[in-house]
């Protein structure tokens, strides 16, 4: 038995709301960004990634934001457009605020980083108003993004997209992605991150990204895993899934079940955009009735495959191609069961 059980009456399987952006990722690599000469401009930001990842995967998803009034507006929606998600609660910002930009750096083998720009943004501008009941009513999930958080009036659309959500048992995942730009101070953070974190069924986030949802020294917290999940899981969280970068990740289910994430061996391009196409998958698993170890099974491949890659939104994978990677590396063992206390 599935441990989230989905309205399959809705219209809608997942509606996102958070930011989009522009990626640039460079076309000469193993240099540093004052070396590079051109770059392939593509749709990025996390919840834009995960939304064009649970599409391409075949499911039908909405996008709640705001973009530019210009040329890079157009850019993004018709991107969207192109792809069947649905752009109908999408607006445009209205005072001049631009698309958040991010520079990519390739700067070896095993050494890349980003260069974000996110002064006078777009999409921080959505506000409450923009937020439609009864979209979110009709979608089986709502995923909201830690970095929508960061600023009025974006943080109060989301709460508003929250109430509603737990109004109508539309389910919650919260990506908890942090970026240090635009938040004043670590208590700002623990209030926005803890609100979502405490009505959200699903939680997903490194053990920094937790450790700053919780008020804890980052990086310096002795409470171990497992004590983080329980927590949320009496709250009403269903699954709980901690990142410990390269040691894996650790998964918790309410029905008490603990698993160990590694990675694939592939070789490396790029550090980023793996977490995008893990979540995409995963939630393409929940959607579809999948277990837990599944859904994570598939989810490590899909994001093993998209880091291989030059691009995040254009790397995203069909199931049948995560399938194959998977059957190609079968000898590798990603998920392992664990004692619930066991730590990483």
């Amino acid at each position: 038995m599935a441990v989230i059980e989905f309205d399959q009456s809705r219209k809608r399987d997942l509606v996102l709301i958070g930011r989009v952006t522009l990626d640039f990722n460079p076309n000469e690599m193993n240099r540093t960004l004052d070396k590079v000469k051109t770059f392939s401009m593509y749709l990025g930001g996390s919840p834009g990634n995960i939304a064009v990842g649970v599409n391409h995967l075949g499911k039908k998803v909405g996008f709640i934001g705001c973009v530019s009034d210009d040329q890079f507006g157009d850019f993004v929606l018709n991107y969207f457009n192109d792809r069947g998600i649905d752009t109908s609660q999408m607006v445009r910002a209205k005072h001049g605020e631009r698309m958040g930009l991010t520079f990519t750096e390739i700067k070896s083998p095993t050494e890349s980083s980003i260069l974000m720009y996110r002064d006078n943004i777009a999409d921080l501008e959505i506000t409450p108003q923009d937020v439609d009941e009864q979209y979110i009513a009709d979608s089986k999930i709502l995923l909201i993004s830690g970095t929508a958080l960061a600023k009025s009036p974006s943080r109060e659309a989301c709460l508003l997209a929250l109430k509603y959500a737990k109004k109508h048992d539309t389910k919650v995942i919260f990506d908890v992605d942090y970026r240090p730009y635009n938040w004043k101070s670590k208590e700002e953070i623990q209030v926005y991150y803890s609100m979502v974190a405490h009505f959200a069924d699903v939680i997903i986030g490194s053990r920094d990204e937790i450790d700053l949802t919780e008020g804890y020294p980052v990086l310096q917290s002795d409470v171990p895993d497992h004590e983080v999940a329980e927590k949320y899981i009496k709250n009403g969280a269903k699954i709980v899934i901690i990142k410990h970068g390269k040691k894996g990740s650790a998964a918790y289910t309410a029905d008490k079940h603990a698993y160990k994430v590694e990675s694939y061996h592939i070789k490396l391009l790029k550090s980023f955009g793996g977490g995008d196409a893990y979540g995409s998958a995963f939630i393409y698993g929940l959607l579809e009735g999948w277990s837990v170890p599944d859904s994570l099974q598939h989810a490590t491949a899909h994001a093993a495959m998209v880091v291989a890659s030059h691009s995040c939104s254009d790397a995203m994978q069909t199931v049948e191609e995560i399938d194959a990677f998977m059957q190609e590396h079968k000898s590798e063992k990603v998920i392992t069961e664990i004692d619930w206390r066991e730590a990483l």
